[in-house]
């Protein structure tokens, strides 16, 4: 079997992958198709000390499906019906109605993404240091300073902020801060 890109209407992917599943259950297609997923990655949120575990989609748009294909590159019949008849897909991803598989180095990268446990789940700060931004909550509000250093686990960003005329580190979370 080779994995396949197929086209879905937007936030419908998750709907898209749980009708294709019972229709591969209800028709007998399991020796057609195999594994259809929707890679998400997950994402650390830090709010006011609490952590929260959120899911992002990698591709918006797109359901990845493992499939047997024909000698000419063509999907069976009863499975390209199966899947077109079903609400929100668009097309796969090829060329002149035949679908192009995916290259094992695009398959392994999706494959590795959406195998990650929950504990591996990392903070998205779009900081880095010496960048310029400014705190939009707290008691240092609307003062600007520079990152100096980012400590990703536990969410917080070092900036520096001139006061009085004097530089000082304050220790923030990094939803408090915005780049200027």
């Amino acid at each position: 079997m080779q994995w396949y890109v197929l086209r879905v209407a937007s936030n419908r992917e998750e709907q898209v992958r749980g009708s294709l599943e019972k229709k591969v259950m209800i028709e007998g297609l399991s020796d057609v198709i195999g594994r259809i997923v929707v890679p998400v990655e997950q994402i650390k949120r830090i709010r006011s000390g609490k952590q929260r575990v959120n899911k992002r989609k990698l591709y918006p748009g797109y359901v990845f499906m493992e499939m047997e294909s024909k000698e000419d590159g063509r999907i069976p019949e009863n499975a390209w019906f199966a899947i077109k008849e079903t609400s929100g897909v668009g097309d796969f991803i090829g060329t002149e109605g035949i679908p192009t598989p995916m290259r094992d180095t695009d398959v392994a990268k999706m494959l590795c993404a959406i195998e990650k446990p929950e504990e591996t789940a990392s903070i998205k700060v779009e900081f880095s240091a010496g960048d310029l931004v400014k705190i939009r909550e707290g008691a240092f509000e609307n003062f600007e300073g520079v990152v100096e250093e980012i400590d990703a686990d536990r969410g917080i960003v070092r900036v520096s902020v001139t006061i009085f005329g004097r530089s000082t580190p304050l220790d923030i979370e990094y939803w408090q801060i915005e780049k200027v």
